[in-house]
């Protein structure tokens, strides 16, 4: 879309929406400035969209974007040692009537501090008041311990899944998605929290002023919400040996061929029976579903890269029939692959010329 600078749009201007970024010191910085940026962005793009500058005071906010971080003694305000000056006091929430949205961002006092009165305190008077509330990362945590997310799906950083669901029992802990709505909004760590953040302009506002934010912050448009949290990579990376590490290698270079767990077994040097058992206890999955989580990604980087068409594919990365590639990425990305295709390839892009890339899954606990 090419951003017309002519004469104003007559239509109206929405009105801008009161939106509150909370979180309990330490908290993850970029938890707070990847949602403040997409929500501020949003209303900048609206502006050039509708003949305006586009410069910050020459446009009318989407939103007001407001956050406070409830101190902790003797600790900075972020993880990243840097002090944030909350731009709202407790006593200015605690008058607050309704507002649009409740961000409830991450990071290392989300998890520790969730039941603090003081952070429940701020909580529990303003979700009510939130026509949506969201939680971004760990900020889970503290929803959670307001039972705000009793009997709900929800998701949060694929390190502290586990955490979330042994300390709330009551909440339905969906470690895989990259976001989650059931009621409240829910999303896995750190740029998760952007795509969430751009899944709601784009609900609020439209997919083509969710696509410029998006291409603007150099993302694709957004990844849909059932999306995995992280790599198949990273998570054999995560695995506390090395010893298939080689195979893995071997493997993701060879997934032309069948690659059977006979295969497997006779290039591991062990026998199917031991190498099964060996990798599952190394890994955590089997050798099957690792193989068809390494053909989906390298089909994801064909199909975003939109140099071949899916028959192509399917033999490139050995599924074997396009059926079967459809339905390994429905388990693994939760999209068939014509539509992730159609959503992500470059080609498609409506800027040939942008720069795009993919957003880093998250590896960094928050």
């Amino acid at each position: 879309m090419v951003w017309s600078m002519a004469q104003p749009d007559p239509t109206p201007v929405p009105i801008h929406r009161r939106v509150l970024i909370l979180s309990a010191a330490p908290a993850l910085l970029l938890d707070i400035a990847g949602p403040a940026e997409v929500l501020t962005l949003a209303g900048q793009h609206r502006a050039v969209e509708r003949g305006g500058s586009g410069e910050v005071g020459c446009f009318v906010p989407l939103y007001d974007v407001a956050f406070h971080v409830v101190p902790t003694p003797g600790k900075p305000s972020t993880t990243a040692g840097l002090g944030l000056l909350s731009t709202v006091t407790e006593g200015e929430l605690l008058a607050w009537g309704a507002l649009d949205t409740l961000v409830v961002a991450g990071g290392e006092g989300a998890r520790n501090r969730a039941g603090d009165a003081a952070v429940q305190k701020l909580v529990r008077h303003l979700a009510p008041r939130a026509r949506r509330v969201v939680g971004v990362c760990t900020g889970a945590f503290i929803l959670a311990a307001a039972g705000l997310l009793d009997g709900r799906r929800a998701t949060t950083h694929w390190r502290w899944c586990a955490e979330l669901a042994r300390r709330h029992p009551a909440v339905r802990v969906d470690p895989d998605p990259i976001y989650v709505h059931d009621g409240v909004w829910t999303s896995a760590g750190v740029t998760a929290g952007m795509d969430l953040l751009l899944a709601l302009v784009e609900d609020a506002h439209g997919h083509e002023l969710s696509l410029a934010v998006a291409r603007y912050l150099v993302m694709f448009l957004r990844r849909p919400g059932g999306q995995k949290q992280y790599s198949a990579a990273l998570a054999a990376q995560a695995g506390p040996g090395d010893r298939f590490g080689d195979l893995l290698a071997w493997m993701s270079e060879n997934l032309h061929r069948p690659l059977s767990v006979e295969d497997l077994a006779e290039r591991a040097r062990l026998s199917p029976r031991q190498f099964a058992r060996a990798f599952r206890e190394e890994i955590g999955v089997t050798p099957a579903l690792m193989l068809e989580r390494l053909r989906v990604e390298a089909a994801r980087r064909s199909l975003e890269a939109g140099r071949a068409g899916l028959a192509a594919v399917v033999g490139a990365c050995g599924f074997g029939t396009e059926e079967t590639m459809r339905r390994a990425f429905l388990r693994q990305v939760g999209t068939p692959p014509g539509d992730y295709r159609d959503r992500f390839s470059s080609r498609n892009q409506i800027d040939p010329g942008a720069r795009t890339a993919v957003v880093a899954q998250e590896a960094m606990p928050s």
